[in-house]
């Protein structure tokens, strides 16, 4: 995983920032692992406009990935590590010794050839999956469960991980990549290692062009809105717009819009830092 800078021989290359892609060894996906992904253009199905500003963008397939590493016990073999337009991270093909193939999100340091395996007893290496209860304190993890069975909900972008703590009788305690520190029942499981390519927040777009390719349209500020529009539109000349709200009117810049009676608040043990 690495990054190059282009020479500038166009203003758009001028501050260019791309992946190598080094670490990708196969360019076309597996056949089997693939399911067709329509895109929306931002309709509903009435044929109204809901969501502004998406629509376009290169056709894409969606690759099927396993979050829930539920073939416990048997191991498979890292056929190739594949780029996935549907997630920041990278992608692993996995081969079971039964002959089954499946998609992982790669775990950083994942290598061709290694011998992956999940479930009770697996060694705590990177790309294994485990309970909770069997991950050694301070290991670093990603792809990790909320609810028993249900597959892997958190750390699963690009370069993010969480660590654990500790346990506490039936629950284990998980600084998570917000920040914040909360409580997760020990048997859910997670995968060993961070997650692949963590030079991806430092990748630099350097056109226009590459926001309409993955479908992202120019947003229009609301400050550049007239008052029926939006609470910041409007003004003489070019206005401030007061204090930052959204379209709606809720207050931005850090307006807590979460419960103070919601159920799992109890499992928090520390919010984030803003």
């Amino acid at each position: 995983m690495g990054l190059k800078k282009l020479r500038p021989i166009t203003p758009t290359q001028r501050h260019r920032v791309v992946p190598t892609f080094e670490e990708i060894t196969q360019s076309t996906p597996e056949k089997s692992l693939i399911a067709k992904k329509s895109s929306s253009g931002g309709r509903n199905s009435n044929g109204r406009l809901t969501m502004r500003y998406t629509g376009g963008g290169h056709k894409q397939k969606y690759r099927i990935i396993d979050f829930k590493r539920e073939k416990f016990g048997i191991s498979a073999k890292v056929v190739s590590i594949e780029y996935d337009p549907n997630r920041t991270a990278r992608i692993a093909l996995l081969n079971y010794v039964d002959g089954e193939k499946r998609y992982i999100i790669a775990p950083d340091g994942l290598q061709v050839g290694q011998t992956v395996v999940s479930g009770k007893g697996s060694a705590p290496e990177v790309g294994n999956t485990l309970l909770l209860s069997e991950v050694p304190l301070g290991t670093v993890i990603h792809n990790i469960e909320l609810n028993p069975g249900q597959g892997g909900k958190f750390a699963r972008g690009a370069g993010s991980y969480a660590q654990l703590l500790g346990r506490d009788d039936k629950f284990a305690v998980l600084k998570m990549p917000s920040g914040e520190t909360r409580k997760i029942l020990v048997t859910c499981m997670a995968t060993i290692g961070a997650s692949s390519n963590s030079d991806h927040s430092l990748v630099v777009s350097g056109k226009a062009g590459r926001s309409r390719w993955l479908g992202i349209k120019p947003r229009t500020r609301g400050v550049a809105m007239n008052p029926v529009d939006h609470p910041m539109g409007g003004g003489e000349g070019r206005s401030s717009g007061g204090h930052p709200r959204s379209r709606k009117g809720l207050p931005a810049k850090g307006y807590k819009t979460r419960s103070k009676k919601k159920a799992t608040n109890k499992y928090i043990i520390e919010r984030r830092k803003k």
